[in-house]
């Protein structure tokens, strides 16, 4: 990538987003998630309000996203402040050129600084991997105010951590559980 077809990468909380750039980055979400058979819901716009948002452009467009959210994980017991990654996308007609890792760089360095564990559920792990991510080989569940912890079994395998520096020691096939919410739970 030459320098002019850098994006410049910006952090910015929810309330600093302006109307046109949620528009832009909603559009770029139900666009990118189009394809996969789900789409992006109004329930995965929710999730990936209320933290920080990443935003690369170039030429003046929102080309990729990702929000992290504060979000309490438990992992064999242990329950964690995580930093959670939502609504990660490029535009497809950027994809391959960068941009989603530069997104997730900034991601990267923000969940490290801050956060004492980063998590992420995909389908791309091979992408993730070579930015430090790890695959969650444990088991995965919902603490539902119903009926306590349920299994999440398709959700085994997806999800995907990030160890801190104030991670503690973890065993990466213990249970991992989040707590319930409206939408994909993970």
């Amino acid at each position: 990538m030459t320098a002019s077809e850098l994006p410049r990468v910006r952090a910015l909380a929810t309330t600093g987003l302006t109307g046109p750039e949620i528009e832009a980055i909603r559009a770029l979400l139900w666009a990118a998630f189009a394809t996969d058979g789900e789409g992006f819901t109004k329930d995965d716009w929710q999730h990936a309000l209320g933290g920080r948002h990443f935003v690369a452009e170039h030429e003046g467009r929102i080309v990729a996203h990702a929000a992290v959210v504060e979000r309490p994980i438990e992992f064999g017991g242990t329950r964690l402040r995580a930093g959670y990654v939502e609504a990660v996308a490029t535009a497809s007609d950027r994809q391959g050129r960068g941009h989603g890792t530069l997104v997730m760089r900034a991601v990267g360095d923000h969940i490290r600084d801050g956060f004492e564990i980063g998590v992420l559920g995909t389908g791309s792990h091979g992408f993730y991997e070579r930015l430090g991510w790890a695959t969650w080989r444990g088991r995965s569940f919902v603490r539902t105010a119903d009926a306590g912890l349920v299994a999440t079994p398709d959700d085994d395998g997806y999800l995907m951590v990030l160890r801190t520096p104030t991670t503690p020691p973890l065993d990466p096939d213990a249970p991992i559980v989040c707590d319930w919410r409206p939408g994909d739970v993970w």
